[in-house]
């Protein structure tokens, strides 16, 4: 069974509901998957949006999300988790507010695209002071043996 990444809030292209968003409660949205390889040893999490700025002229990726370690039998993370509720040995990344934790989509301009992404990986990974995105994926490269990927939208309403 391939590995896959769903949310009761939003399907696939859908749009992700205000409570998500720096609109309402900023809320980590309710994510689940199913199929993960008998071989992964731990799970990485990368939400991040290649629209930033305006997606008509976008000049960066903005990353809204990092978690690794995620246990290999972790089935999903519930609605508003936090630092204080995650799996055990789950360690945060930094996100491109120069915090832990999830930050929603909260675009300047335009209808904005986030990427949930979902790795198995083969091993665990070290755990960093404070990493970023790249330095995540740099230590995943060469180790994802599965991955998913769910893609939800959002443009806000003022």
């Amino acid at each position: 069974m391939a590995l896959t990444l769903t949310s009761t809030a939003f399907t696939q292209g859908g749009e992700i509901p205000s409570q998500y968003t720096c609109e309402g409660e900023d809320l980590a949205p309710p994510l689940e998957w199913t199929g993960v390889p008998a071989a992964a040893r731990s799970l990485v999490l990368i939400v991040d949006d290649p629209d930033a700025p305006d997606p008509k002229a976008p000049r960066m990726t903005w990353v809204h999300w990092v978690l690794y370690n995620l246990p290999p039998d972790t089935q999903g993370l519930p609605e508003g988790v936090t630092s204080n509720n995650l799996p055990p040995g789950t360690a945060e990344g930094i996100n491109d507010w120069k915090r832990t934790g999830y930050g929603g989509p909260c675009p300047p301009i335009g209808r904005h695209r986030y990427f949930h992404k979902l790795y198995a990986l083969d091993t665990a990974l070290t755990v960093l002071d404070q990493p970023g995105k790249t330095d995540i994926e740099a230590l995943m490269e060469g180790h994802v043996i599965e991955q998913a990927e769910l893609v939800g939208t959002y443009e806000k309403s003022g």
